[in-house]
């Protein structure tokens, strides 16, 4: 049986016996996990690198990480647009992952060579200490953004590409479709996993460039295997930009703002031809006048479906801003949070722990409820909600936004108890000794794991849930587009508190310098927490006003079946 706008490798119909399924989600989730060893890792122990090799400041580490990380979302946006325009989800995969490999070359190189990094020095007085600079500072640069671009690329195409493995108008398929992004999920935990556990370990013992090195073959075996699985894939064929059918329909409802939409509805613009036909929906009436029949061709003749695209991403708009005014704290936390470890005492008896692999504790978390919530709880859920998740994406996200209050109180109380023992102790000049344990920090990661089961799966599933069959990517794109505005308005957070709060002769602000016990981070935890719960409060007004595109529900009759396939869903994991 083929299924429309669907090919094979070569261009033929798919079967559904032959290609997608779950069998294909085995190639995809591997490189999911192959690359999260090296970005989950990195980003968390990146600050260090910054800190201890390139002497960065507090700030500037910060929002370095943070740029990074906006970056990549950012980039995303591009991946996504050739991968639903021209040159299809798997093709983009296979281009830009060598580009991210580059990216990772590149820093392992100049960590290799001594004359490439500022020279070594007493971190801990900052004594003789010069910041990467120059030439240095531009390879330095140059990197990032390399494996940013490439990155951002590949997150695009990765779950929609996964996605496409299943068929929404299949009942079966549809579940597994479901399933399917929580186990996405499941492999960012676990490469994650491996990353803090292994390659944080081999950066701090035995260099960061064996650490990169080892970064750059983890996205290259991730690539191998997704092109080890191209004779089984469903591949979606790109039919345009979906940005230009978008501003058709403004240019055409504007030029046709005067006509008078017809009584009866049907006789609008369709066309069999669309990858996906959309019926037509209430709301943005003037949007509708763009596919009126006027006799006009070309570029003015829109269908139905072109409208009901535009109005789907305008009605996802609230949710998409804000999602990413409650996604702020996230990678402030992650990267404030492994700095204040780095004063602290890191050792477990005898043994080592870098604050970076303190994010181990929520992806153990993170590993263990998403089978949990997979297998067990959303088929119970179900039974009560009625709605094919147990609950609904919204109300996920929900879920995560309220732990992110949580954490950053959490947060603002374990920093102000360690400024008093920094003060009892007279430590202030000092930038590492701080005696209380590392492991005080846990609770913040533990609540910052909870929003990565929550939040982070939930929007995930509902801009590619939302999103027509031609615009997956984009809507793919929109998700990670949330955490990269919020890392890039976490960056102009951090510039302005700092300015606000300057005063003395010194001129630092709350998060100003390169020693953080001379900082006043519980106060900047205080002002994110009051944020969030703001952010909270916005979300729940604009998630509770959504209405879906497909019904949630389960119908009744098929609620056997759905469960019937979580179980077989558990035998096909456990395999």
């Amino acid at each position: 049986m083929a299924i429309q706008g669907l090919v094979d490798w070569r261009g033929n119909p798919v079967k559904k016996k032959r290609h997608g399924g779950v069998r294909t989600s085995y190639f995809i989730n591997f490189m999911v996990m192959t690359v999260n060893i090296a970005i989950v890792a990195n980003m968390l122990n990146l600050v260090n690198y910054l800190r201890g090799t390139m002497h960065m400041g507090i700030s500037s580490s910060s929002t370095t990480v943070t740029n990074f990380i906006g970056a990549s979302c950012g980039f995303a946006l591009l991946g996504a647009f050739l991968s639903d325009s021209y040159i299809t989800r798997f093709k983009t995969i296979i281009i830009f992952g060598p580009v991210e490999f580059l990216g990772y070359a590149l820093l392992a190189l100049q960590a290799r060579l001594p004359s490439l990094h500022p020279p070594v020095c007493e971190i801990n007085r900052q004594q003789n200490c010069e910041q990467v600079h120059g030439f240095n500072s531009a390879l330095l640069f140059i990197a990032l953004y390399t494996i940013a671009f490439g990155e951002g690329c590949v997150r695009a195409a990765l779950p929609s590409l996964g996605g496409d493995q299943f068929d929404d108008e299949d009942p079966v398929e549809s579940q597994l479709k479901a399933s399917f992004f929580n186990w996405f999920t499941f492999g960012i935990s676990l490469g994650g996993f491996i990353g803090l556990t292994l390659l944080v370990w081999i950066e701090n013992k035995k260099g960061w460039d064996i650490g990169f090195g080892v970064s750059a073959l983890a996205v290259l075996l991730g690539v191998l295997a997704v092109a080890s699985g191209v004779s089984f894939y469903r591949i979606q064929i790109p039919k345009g930009s979906p940005l230009t059918r978008i501003m058709q329909v403004f240019v055409a409802a504007f030029k046709k703002r005067k006509l008078v939409l017809p009584e009866n509805l049907d006789q609008l613009q369709h066309n069999s031809k669309d990858i996906e036909v959309l019926p037509h929906t209430k709301g943005f009436e003037f949007l509708d006048k763009a596919s009126i029949n006027h006799g006009d061709t070309g570029t003015w003749s829109c269908t139905v479906t072109q409208v009901e695209e535009t109005k789907i991403v305008l009605r996802m708009l609230p949710i998409l801003i804000s999602s990413v005014l409650g996604y702020i704290p996230s990678p402030l936390l992650l990267t404030l949070t492994v700095q204040q470890g780095s004063t602290m005492n890191t050792r477990l008896g005898k043994i080592h722990i870098s604050p970076a692999s303190l994010f181990v504790i929520p992806l153990i978390f993170q590993m263990v409820i998403l089978v949990i919530y997979d297998q067990f709880i959303v088929p119970f859920a179900r039974r009560i909600t009625g709605y094919i998740g147990g609950i609904t994406n919204l109300q996920r996200v929900g879920i995560g936004f309220a732990a992110m209050s949580l954490a950053t109180c959490v947060a603002a109380l374990v920093e102000w108890k360690r400024k008093n023992i920094v003060e009892e102790h007279g430590l202030e000049d000092f930038e590492t000794g701080v005696p209380m344990s590392v492991f005080w920090l846990g609770v913040q990661f533990f609540l910052l794991g909870i929003v990565d089961v929550t939040s982070f799966v939930g929007l995930l599933e509902f801009f590619n849930g939302e999103a027509s069959r031609g615009m997956k990517s984009i809507g793919t794109a929109i998700f990670w587009c949330v955490l990269g505005l919020a890392s890039l308005l976490g960056t102009f957070l951090v510039d302005m508190v700092n300015k606000a709060t300057r005063h003395g002769d010194s001129g630092r602000g709350w998060l100003g310098g390169a020693n953080l016990n001379k900082s006043h981070l519980d106060r900047f935890y205080w002002l994110l927490t009051v944020l969030e719960l703001v952010a909270l409060l916005n979300y729940l007004y604009w998630a509770k006003r959504y209405v879906y595109r497909h019904d949630p529900r389960v119908p009744q009759q098929l609620t056997e079946i759905y469960d019937k396939v979580s179980s077989q869903t558990g035998e096909v994991a456990a395999i």
